[in-house]
């Protein structure tokens, strides 16, 4: 097996440890291993690549970071074919929140989830995709 060194911030390694302990994991290696394999696996086999879905995605990251809505709006520009809607919400005074609705393929989707998850400082980036091919036009409307 190949070791391969990476950074990341302190209260992040901190966490693992902790979820390693409290999940029985060996160690960090074991829990980053899984983690990796969970998120390549996240668009793969879904039986959906190619079709149209609808997707929501959730961004956090701390308030007043220019650099962080500068680089999001970037993202949201260069995919601006399958951005339907945005919005920008303030939590709690420490916390910005960016939600995304989006239309588009599947690999479209993974694209932008992926480079939204690449922008330095997002703390959290979450997602729900609904399928359009099985939800009949009518039944939709009558929603």
């Amino acid at each position: 097996m190949s070791v391969v060194s990476i950074s990341m911030p302190e209260v992040l390694l901190e966490h693992i440890d902790e979820f390693a302990d409290e999940h029985g994991y060996s160690g960090r290696s074991e829990v980053v291993r899984e983690g990796t394999r969970t998120l390549l696996e996240e668009f793969q086999g879904q039986g959906v690549d190619g079709q149209k879905q609808m997707c929501t995605v959730t961004v956090f990251f701390e308030y007043c970071q220019p650099a962080v809505q500068q680089r999001l709006t970037g993202v949201r520009h260069e995919y601006d074919g399958i951005v339907s809607a945005t919005t920008h919400v303030h939590v709690q005074d420490q916390y910005c929140m960016e939600l995304y609705v989006l239309e588009g393929i599947t690999e479209e989707l993974s694209g932008f989830v992926n480079a939204v998850r690449a922008v330095p400082d997002v703390q959290t980036v979450k997602y729900s995709i609904t399928s359009l091919n099985n939800v009949p036009l009518n039944q939709a409307i009558e929603s």
